[in-house]
């Protein structure tokens, strides 16, 4: 497995050569809640600008908070059977043969402050030649999971210290509304039970990122 401890400037180098050839291509970046998955594919769609990447994330594929009721659900919130793997992977499916000249797909997204998905949130044009895609769950060999992972032409698993990622979740979960003590104990609960499953198919990623100064 090959191991990337770059800068931002340097991983962007590195995707901006996945853009090459003429072809749609597209990065998945898997990894523990918390682990700075959606900050690192934000930070590289900009550097590389908005003709070159997008991001389309899996947390777009939650199902709705009624649907989590319905299902019995909602205390297990951010785990596998909580998505639509299903429709991510049609998805990726449909982005990949979006060819020349095709119109505009609309991917959804996930909107913390309502902590719902809104659909049609991230138009993705047929023109621009890399697609983003994150989230915890791309390395998982159950489910519709492989059929998203058979789409993405590399995955790289972010590696973050344990401790900087819990803090880092755990303030995440607090500045959208939780108490300090119902953050902590999310973020040691189930978002716990998630980051134990995610590592354990980390060695199927083709690069371990280590993002440095």
């Amino acid at each position: 497995m090959q191991i990337l401890e770059r800068s931002l400037d340097g991983l962007a180098a590195v995707a901006s050569r996945l853009a090459t050839g003429g072809e749609r291509r597209i990065l998945g970046i898997a990894g523990p809640p918390g682990a700075g998955k959606s900050t690192l594919a934000e930070a590289l769609s900009a550097a590389l600008g908005p003709d070159t990447a997008v991001v389309v994330a899996m947390d777009g594929f939650h199902l709705a908070n009624r649907v989590l009721d319905m299902l019995g659900y909602r205390e297990r919130k951010g785990a596998p059977e909580t998505f639509d793997d299903g429709g991510y992977a049609a998805l990726l499916r449909r982005l990949r043969l979006q060819g020349p000249g095709e119109p505009i797909i609309y991917a959804p997204e996930f909107r913390r402050d309502l902590e719902e998905p809104v659909g049609s949130a991230v138009p993705v044009r047929c023109d621009v030649p890399l697609l983003i895609t994150e989230g915890n769950y791309l390395l998982l060999p159950t489910r519709a999971w492989p059929q998203a992972r058979s789409q993405l032409d590399t995955v790289w698993y972010v590696e973050l210290e344990e401790a900087e990622r819990i803090r880092r979740l755990t303030d995440r979960h607090a500045a959208y509304g939780k108490s300090p003590a119902d953050a902590a104990a999310w973020a040691a609960g189930s978002d716990q039970a998630n980051a134990e499953l995610v590592a354990a198919y980390a060695s199927k990623a083709d690069a371990v990122v280590r993002l440095v100064p």
